[in-house]
């Protein structure tokens, strides 16, 4: 595991505490209930602290899973 890996998978610990590491790699809204619209909205804001980024909620919909979180924050780490 890398270290941005790490790092998300802490952000996702502190919205979803009851998942472990495993589980928060494979999570998705899917097999997640408690991953609710207020869970994502939570997320982003932790991410954006974590990361530095300015995540635009109009991207929320594309952010559904742990790996597509993932690669949304590679991808605009790079840019920023």
């Amino acid at each position: 595991m890398d270290e941005m890996e790490t790092r998300l998978v802490r952000c996702f610990s502190s919205v979803f505490p009851d998942l472990t590491a495993e589980q928060i790699r494979s999570a998705s809204m899917d097999s997640v209930p408690a991953w609710d619209s207020l869970a994502a909205v939570t997320l982003v804001a932790v991410l954006q602290e974590e990361f530095g980024l300015q995540i635009n909620l109009m991207d929320l919909p594309e952010l559904v899973s742990f790996v597509a979180v993932q690669n949304y924050v590679r991808k605009h780490k790079a840019v920023s």
